[in-house]
């Protein structure tokens, strides 16, 4: 009988970070691919991302409609109440005997409270990792005590998970499985990328995404109209903005974002979503990532192109020299930016090593949930004690 591996996605982020997974698990004779999609994937607002992942070839086992129509605090909460709900009766019907999950979001958080008590075994992607400004820090933490396995992308972060007290039997360093869609992928060319895109590129082109940093009340649109100050003041520059993920405050980025087009269309775009392919090809062709999103610290220095990541949201991260951190002040992000397009600061990078790894992680991690044992062994967790005493 094939070992049923379920993936779990609330966001498109998350998907591009799981594909190749996905596609090792369905190519193994000795696996069934189960995938439950929710939260932004099944939100017209947010492009409706779960078709993409029908025309990737992938057959969705089960959709968990969890998103409230709102963004605040309470809307969030409820709808995590929702997820947990949802994800109760899809795990029932399906059964699979390993549900796998990556990062902190808090539609992954609903989907693993409903693991838990079906005694179904979690393995955890990109635990151990931190993100001091928003509550997805809590949310990663709390899922790596709920899950039974770990694949970490950094030693760090496989250090911080047994640190945690999770046994290090369970936690296996393979590197960020999203990295391999750099060397599997034909990413566009120039052209190509524009014309899917309907957007022409510059002498100098910058991606933008940035996300609300949820745990400061009220200063997302501050932060973001800090950048946006900063935006206007660069000359033949063209920008592509990515909106926002569904998070608490995410709906007043993208009004900015959609103003601040309207007002620049002749060098601006804002698109919902680029999809995985269209991402990775725009990291091939701009001069510079800007924002906060953990791509920007991940997928970007592949590319050995500069980030400039701007306040807290990443803040505790691993990062690679090709990272430039400032505060959410115009002023210290247009230096960033003026840094990152400098003659001196592209050549320092030319040889930058991503600290996430060179890829291959997805087929380390698909040999791994094939051949762990299952049963009782599993899901008993042993509470790793360091330097305590009994």
């Amino acid at each position: 009988m094939k070992r049923k591996i379920c993936i779990v996605t609330g966001s498109r982020a998350e998907y591009g970070l799981m594909h190749c997974l996905m596609q090792e698990i369905r190519e193994d004779p000795d696996l069934a691919l189960q995938l439950i999609v929710t939260g932004m994937h099944l939100s017209p607002e947010f492009g409706l991302t779960y078709k993409a992942i029908e025309e990737d070839g992938f057959v969705i086992n089960e959709k968990v409609e969890m998103l409230m129509s709102g963004d605040t605090p309470s809307a969030i909460a409820k709808s995590m109440g929702l997820g947990v709900i949802g994800f109760a009766d899809a795990l029932a019907r399906l059964g699979p005997d390993i549900m796998v999950v990556l990062g902190d979001r808090y539609e992954i958080f609903a989907a693993c409270a409903a693991a838990l008590p079906a005694r179904i075994p979690i393995a955890h992607l990109h635990g151990g990792e931190t993100t001091q400004g928003v509550i997805d820090e809590a949310i990663r933490h709390a899922i790596t005590k709920m899950a039974h396995l770990h694949f970490t992308a950094t030693e760090t972060y496989k250090k911080r998970v047994i640190q945690m007290g999770e046994h290090p039997t369970r936690v296996f360093c393979f590197g960020a499985p999203g990295l391999d869609a750099i060397g599997r992928l034909r990413l566009r060319e120039r052209r190509a990328f524009e014309k899917s895109i309907g957007f022409e590129l510059g002498a100098k082109n910058i991606l933008i995404t940035f996300h609300p940093v949820t745990l400061e009340a009220k200063v997302s649109g501050l932060h973001f109209g800090e950048l946006l100050k900063a935006l206007k003041r660069l000359n033949d520059t063209k920008l592509i903005f990515t909106k926002p993920n569904a998070d608490t405050d995410g709906r007043i980025i993208i009004t900015m974002i959609n103003d601040f087009v309207k007002e620049n269309g002749d060098r601006a775009i804002g698109v919902d979503s680029l999809g995985r392919l269209n991402y990775l090809s725009a990291l091939k062709h701009v001069d510079m990532l800007v924002g906060n999103s953990s791509s920007g610290l991940t997928e970007a220095p592949s590319f050995k192109i500069p980030t400039v990541d701007i306040g807290d949201r990443q803040k505790g991260r691993v990062r690679a020299q090709t990272v430039i951190h400032c505060e959410a002040k115009r002023k210290d992000i247009l230096a960033a930016i003026n840094r990152g397009f400098s003659t001196k600061f592209r050549d320092s990078i030319k040889d930058a090593v991503n600290p996430y790894g060179g890829g291959g992680a997805s087929r380390r991690i698909k040999n791994k949930l094939k051949n762990i044992g299952l049963g009782k062994n599993l899901l008993q967790k042993e509470f790793q004690d360091i330097g305590c005493t009994p």
